[in-house]
């Protein structure tokens, strides 16, 4: 039976998660509206991640009261829907490629260093959770994680059009880079959802 100690971290878990959701989707409508101002890649895929994200928390939210072997399932698909940004990528890349002008370097790197802010704080919130969570709030971690790492990316490949390279290929790069990374995501979340799935069917002991 689950102690009072549980119950209080089952909330501050709730609150971490709701907040997330919270701070994605208010940051989607940032970058995506930036990247359709001035032309790039990467802050589109980036701004579809944190679409993805926020969904992925309100899925979080509502399934933290659900049996382990359940909980497990809903990881694998969200193994799945960690591929969404990639495949938004690659359309968008494709598209670049047919009209490769270079986006404006400054909106790019201030825009990444704002989602860079959003995603360490979501990745903060989320941190002394991942262990305890289940796959499931592993899968918002290692996003949060994962696209602090493009951020970053994506402030390198500003400077590098602004002083280095008036070019669209710094852009594609890490819009490309992120697709790849956030399969990697996906296949580390599936992984850890098939184990707890694993885990879970001899007895199921119903809810967490």
């Amino acid at each position: 039976m689950a102690g009072p100690e549980a119950s209080d971290a089952r909330s501050l878990l709730r609150r971490a998660v709701a907040w997330v959701a919270i701070l994605n989707l208010a940051y989607f409508g940032v970058e995506f509206a930036a990247a359709l101002a001035i032309g790039s890649v990467s802050l589109f895929a980036d701004s579809i991640d944190f679409l993805e994200d926020a969904s992925v928390n309100l899925l979080i939210l509502l399934a933290l009261g659900w049996a382990a072997a359940a909980r497990a399932r809903l990881g694998m698909v969200l193994a799945a829907i960690l591929l969404a940004p990639g495949v938004a990528t690659l359309w968008t890349a494709w598209e670049k490629f047919n009209q490769p002008v270079a986006p404006d370097p400054v909106a790019l790197s201030v825009t990444g260093l704002g989602a860079l802010a959003v995603n360490l704080t979501c990745a903060f919130l989320l941190a002394r959770h991942r262990a305890s969570g289940g796959s499931l709030t592993r899968a918002a971690f290692l996003s949060a994680r994962n696209d602090a790492f493009a951020n970053l990316a994506i402030i390198a490949a500003g400077l590098v059009t602004a002083f280095l390279w008036r070019s669209a290929w710094p852009d594609l790069a890490v819009g490309l880079a992120i697709a790849a990374m956030n399969a990697d995501a996906a296949r580390e979340v599936f992984r850890a959802a098939r184990e707890e799935h694993r885990a879970a069917l001899p007895g199921d002991p119903g809810r967490a």
